[in-house]
């Protein structure tokens, strides 16, 4: 199925052209991919970059897709679930808009079932994303294996045995690249104010992001034992460490995070209402 899988994508923004760039002559052909949105200007880019066919409205071509990613604002979705109930029948519907439960876009496509919800981030554009993802009762097995290798085509993914547990994964990784640019911010600050270039301290806060991370992923211990290495008593770490802690940055991360995960199921609930 996976070489000539028929791929509808409904929107062609950021996460969607990410998505088809990861897909497009890997794991299905380009002209086996059908694009969905109503800027002409994007459309272009796309059928001239990847070779999709698109259009500017749903029609009954979607009927004979094998999987429909809905890439569009939650904002969005009802109307367009309402637009493309007539054309779904045994299809997989794959979603990324963020805060819509499956449960009520199963209710508004007039009880499908075979829906997948996930939860990417934006690293998924230079192919190092995260997916979580959570699949309803309804999804097959090969639909699940559809679903993951659609998402792997930009990253990992991690599969959930609860669609609550997506509010969390919001909260952690679809919201965390923006808590590391945050961090990158605040580095890059720190280091004009104490006689670096923005050139220079930007160039040390990025590299020494991309090493850490590199190295908490290759390593085979646990992150707190790698930041003991690090934190000698009495030194320049440890000084540093002692100073977030008496701030209680890391108890200020824990609450915001736990912040955001609670704002994922207010959305859910204000976007799942008739």
């Amino acid at each position: 199925m996976q070489n000539e899988m028929k791929i509808s994508f409904i929107g062609g923004g950021n996460m969607a052209t990410a998505l088809i760039g990861g897909l497009a002559g890997k794991l299905t052909a380009g002209v086996n991919i059908h694009v969905v949105d109503i800027n002409a200007d994007a459309l272009q880019k796309l059928r001239q970059q990847f070779g999709v066919t698109t259009a500017q409205k749903i029609d009954a071509s979607i009927a004979h897709s094998d999987v429909i990613v809905l890439a569009v604002k939650p904002q969005q979705m009802k109307e367009v679930a309402a637009q493309l109930q007539p054309h779904v029948s045994s299809q997989l519907v794959l979603s990324i808009a963020a805060g819509i439960r499956a449960v009520d876009l199963s209710r508004w496509l007039g009880g499908h079932a075979a829906i997948v919800r996930t939860m990417p981030n934006t690293p998924a554009l230079i192919g190092k994303g995260i997916a979580g993802m959570a699949a309803m009762p309804g999804v097959s097995a090969q639909q699940r294996a559809a679903a993951d290798a659609i998402m792997r085509a930009v990253g990992a993914t991690v599969w959930l045995s609860d669609e609550s547990l997506i509010d969390p994964v919001t909260a952690v990784s679809g919201s965390g690249p923006a808590y590391v640019f945050y961090f990158i911010e605040a580095m890059q600050q720190a280091a004009q104010e104490m006689g670096l270039s923005a050139e220079q301290g930007s160039e040390l806060a990025i590299a020494t992001f991309v090493g850490a991370s590199q190295l908490a992923a290759q390593s085979p211990d646990p992150v707190s034992l790698l930041r003991e290495r690090v934190t000698s008593k009495g030194g320049t770490t440890y000084a540093a460490l002692t100073s977030m802690e008496q701030s209680g940055v890391k108890d200020a991360i824990v609450r915001a995070m736990k912040a955001a995960a609670e704002r994922g199921k207010q959305l859910g609930e204000e976007f799942g209402r008739d």
